[in-house]
C-alpha cells in the first residue's frame, strides 16, 4: 500500500485527499447526473477494434497517426489503446498492446466507456469529456485490496463512491480498483493525491476504473474482470502508457 511506504508528508496529503472526497468528486464517477446519453440510444454496439494482422505483428501501433505515435516514449513497450467510437460518443474499446522484437502484439479487445460527451483536446472541469492524448500509467489503488498488480497500490476507504450515473445505474464499486491516468497529476503518488500541476480548472482525477454500466465524467471504465486483468498485466518495467481518444483524433 502506498501509504505504508511513503513519508509522513505523503500520508498527510493522501488523508487530506480522502477527506476531500466527502465534498469534491476526485474520481470521474462521483456525482454524475441522471441524464440519458443520446449516443447510446437503442443499445449501440461498441466501437470496432483496430484492424490487426494475424500473420505479422505490426511495427507501428494500428490506428495511430504520426503525431500520436510521436507522443509514445521510446522506452515504452506496453500501451493500453482506448479508441472512441466518435468525438461525441461515450462508447469505446480498449486493447492492451505489448511490444517485442517482432513488433506490437495485441491482447483481447475489451468494451469500454469514456466521458458522457465524448472527447476533447483541452479538458476543463465540468466539460464531461475525456482528454485526448498519451499519458503514463504509474499508480493504482482502490477500495478493495491489491488484485495482483505490480504498480504501487493504495488500498484506502477514500475510494468509496455512491449515487447514480447518467443512466440511473449505481456507482457503488466503480472505484474498487483504479489506475490513475497521469493527466494533470503528480506521478508517483496515490490516485487520491490532489496535486494539479496544470491548475484546478484543467480537471483531474482521470482514472481507468471499474465500469458502472454507463458514461463517465472523464475517465475510462472497463468491466471488473477486465480491470483486474489489466492491473495484473501492467508492468512498470515496460513504462506503460495509455493512448486515448476518438478514432479520428488518434489518426492525426
Amino acid at each position: 500500500m502506498i501509504t505504508s511506504t511513503r513519508g509522513a508528508g505523503r500520508r498527510s496529503a493522501v488523508a487530506l485527499a480522502a477527506a476531500l472526497l466527502l465534498a469534491v468528486p476526485v474520481g470521474c464517477g462521483a456525482g454524475e447526473a441522471r441524464t440519458a446519453d443520446p449516443t447510446r440510444a437503442g443499445g449501440a454496439e461498441p466501437a470496432p477494434a483496430p484492424r490487426i494482422s494475424l500473420d505479422v505483428a505490426p511495427r507501428q501501433l494500428p490506428g495511430l497517426g504520426p503525431r500520436t505515435s510521436a507522443g509514445i516514449p521510446r522506452k515504452t513497450s506496453q500501451v493500453l489503446m482506448v479508441t472512441g467510437r466518435g468525438r461525441n460518443s461515450a462508447v469505446s474499446t480498449a486493447v492492451l498492446y505489448r511490444r517485442t522484437a517482432s513488433g506490437w502484439h495485441a491482447g483481447t479487445v475489451w468494451p469500454a466507456h469514456n466521458a458522457f460527451k465524448g472527447w476533447t483536446d483541452h479538458h476543463v472541469v465540468g466539460d464531461l469529456r475525456s482528454p485526448v492524448g498519451v499519458y503514463t500509467l504509474t499508480d493504482a489503488g482502490g477500495l478493495r485490496g491489491n488484485p495482483g498488480t505490480r504498480l504501487p497500490y493504495d488500498h484506502s476507504g477514500g475510494f468509496s463512491v455512491d449515487g447514480t450515473g447518467f443512466e440511473g445505474e449505481p456507482l457503488a464499486g466503480s472505484f474498487d480498483h483504479v489506475i490513475a491516468i497521469d493527466y494533470n497529476r503528480e506521478p508517483g503518488t496515490s490516485p487520491l493525491d490532489w496535486t494539479r500541476p496544470l491548475g484546478a480548472d484543467r480537471g483531474g482525477g482521470i482514472w481507468v476504473h471499474v465500469d458502472h454500466g454507463g458514461p463517465t465524467q472523464g475517465c475510462v471504465s472497463l468491466r471488473e474482470d477486465h480491470m483486474k486483468a489489466l492491473l495484473r498485466a501492467v508492468d512498470p518495467a515496460r513504462h506503460p502508457v495509455i493512448v486515448m481518444g476518438d478514432a479520428a483524433a488518434l489518426r492525426r
